[in-house]
């Protein structure tokens, strides 16, 4: 099994996104003894021990089951936090790729597709020790400490349905960038197009007069300089009020 924590990162663009980080811990159950190892300082099980500094307490009369059953319940128990924080994130990873998609969303988001692998690894192998507990028949798990197995064993169950539906909205945002840089990429060519559009028949004219005939009798009209402005002016609106009719320009 392996303790679940959420520490800062600055390998992403999201400010309030995560880095998963993972830790040994094992368990070793004997008649009244209960052995535990960790690889780092620091843990969920304060709360645990503060109750065991109290009288009169559930954990105290019980036997090591029962604190068996506690510090996995504590360990469970903090991966919905851990969930919460990546629900954050993926919200906000929902909105800034729709607002400003770009590739540090995109790798922001398969970031978090990652870390969501790996928080399954964790909790899919913790499921299937519970769940061989809740079966022990040797008798170091009493019937009492049974049900409260049970309980925890269906908070796993709950927390591998919660990865997988995060797990398929990563995906569906990976989706909705292609979708979104889809869509920016049309609205450039869309402005390009137009802009070619309208210049089109101004270069026509333009070319037309730069032909050197020696017979064009507009070339020595003396009005024929503003005039030939006024027909690119009047041309270009004329073009562009078209498009608007349209609802290529100006209309969402």
């Amino acid at each position: 099994m392996k303790l679940i924590q959420i520490e800062p990162s600055n390998t992403h663009n999201i400010a309030r996104s995560k880095a998963l980080d993972s830790e040994q811990v094992s368990l070793f159950l004997y008649d009244n003894v209960l052995i535990t190892f960790q690889e780092k300082k620091g843990d969920v099980w304060q709360p645990i021990r503060d109750r065991l500094q109290k009288d009169n307490v559930r954990i105290r009369k019980y036997g090591t089951d029962y604190l068996l059953y506690a510090l996995l319940d504590a360990i469970v128990d903090h991966c919905f936090p851990v969930l919460e924080q990546y629900g954050d994130v993926l919200e906000e990873l929902e909105q800034v790729t729709l607002n400003n998609p770009s590739e540090g969303v995109l790798h922001s988001i398969h970031s978090v597709k990652q870390q969501l692998v790996l928080l399954r690894r964790v909790v899919w192998p913790m499921r299937e020790v519970v769940d061989q507990l809740y079966r022990e028949e040797d008798g170091r798990i009493t019937d009492a400490t049974k049900p409260y197995l049970r309980d925890v064993y269906e908070h796993t169950i709950q927390i591998v349905e919660i990865i997988e539906s995060y797990r398929e909205m990563a995906s569906g945002l990976t989706d909705l960038y292609m979708s979104a840089v889809s869509n920016r990429m049309n609205e450039i060519m869309k402005v390009l197009t137009i802009m070619a559009s309208v210049f089109i028949p101004l270069t026509f004219i333009v070319g037309v007069y730069g032909m050197n005939f020696q017979y064009m009798p507009e070339l020595t009209w003396r009005w024929a300089y503003p005039v030939i402005w006024c027909v690119f002016i009047l041309l270009t609106i004329v073009m562009l009020l078209y498009f608007w009719h349209k609802g290529w320009i100006g209309k969402k």
